[in-house]
């Protein structure tokens, strides 16, 4: 089903707007709202439990926590943890992390690909309630098993950007996070190796792909998305922008391209409430076919 989310963006939002924010996206409609763990700003599971507890419906989505950070199985008691008190409603999403940050505490992997190899299927499997053992580079646990892990264990969403980190999110993952800044015919190359090498590694079902998208509502919204992606080739090929039916016929481009989460990134510094509404709106018009 194609779902429409939000971004609350910790670089044009002080942590202090976060709740009224929360607020905003649950009045809108919107189906979730998204955020992220960048050094070294704030806490996302911790920001994540925050917004679950002060709503009813909205899904928040982690998109994403750097795997180095913390050991697979403080990862999995976090996620399971957060899934017992809000269940259904958190979409955990892990990554690499930038690679600089990672130095700075220490945390630096030589290889990422190995470290989400490793790391993602154990906290899936921790996750399922399995006892796992496992001693690889980076990830080694001897019996660890949840004591009480989720009744119905979330999808585990991969970060992925280049060829290999697709493939691997495809091989690994329940779902994929997509950065923003891309065209509807590059996403569908995206897409199309994630679920191709999902299929190559025996794995069935379903994998959800979310996808950021850079967004604006308003009389000014096309400069405000050109200014974002103004080092981009082609920026406007790679955001959605004007009124909210413009927007969401803009999402179904994306949505055409095997994308099951369109996540719209508000083009500079805005009214968040404003945005969000805006937001909801779009996913009124998509329900609404």
């Amino acid at each position: 089903m194609a779902r429409i989310g939000a971004i609350f963006n910790p670089y044009t939002h002080d942590l202090d707007e976060f709740p009224d924010a929360v607020a905003a996206a649950e009045r809108s409609g919107v189906d979730e709202l998204w955020i992220w763990e960048d050094c070294f700003r704030h806490s996302a599971f911790a920001a994540a439990s925050a917004a679950l507890a002060w709503t009813e419906r909205l899904r928040i989505g982690i998109g994403i926590a750097p795997l180095p950070m913390r050991n697979a199985a403080a990862t999995a008691m976090e996620i399971a943890t957060i899934e017992q008190l809000f269940p259904g409603r958190l979409l955990p999403g892990l990554g690499h992390g930038v690679l600089p940050w990672m130095g700075q505490i220490g945390a630096r992997a030589a290889s990422p690909l190995t470290l989400m190899r490793e790391y993602v299927p154990a906290v899936r499997a921790l996750l399922s309630g399995d006892e796992v053992s496992t001693s690889g580079r980076y990830v080694t646990l001897d019996g660890v098993q949840l004591v009480w892990p989720p009744a119905s264990a979330p999808a585990v969403y991969a970060a992925a950007e280049g060829p290999k980190t697709l493939a691997l999110s495809g091989e690994v993952a329940d779902g994929t996070v997509l950065n923003s800044g891309y065209t509807p015919d590059e996403v569908a190359g995206f897409t199309a190796s994630v679920r191709g090498a999902r299929s190559d590694a025996g794995r069935g079902g379903r994998h959800d792909i979310v996808a950021y998208v850079v967004a604006a509502f308003g009389a000014d919204a096309e400069a405000r998305v050109s200014a974002d992606l103004s080092e981009k080739p082609d920026p406007l090929e790679r955001a959605i922008w004007g009124e909210p039916a413009h927007v969401a016929a803009g999402a179904r481009r994306y949505f055409a391209a095997g994308v099951d989460d369109v996540v719209l990134l508000p083009a500079s510094r805005v009214d968040l409430a404003e945005f969000y509404d805006a937001a909801g709106e779009v996913t009124r018009l998509l329900a609404a076919g």
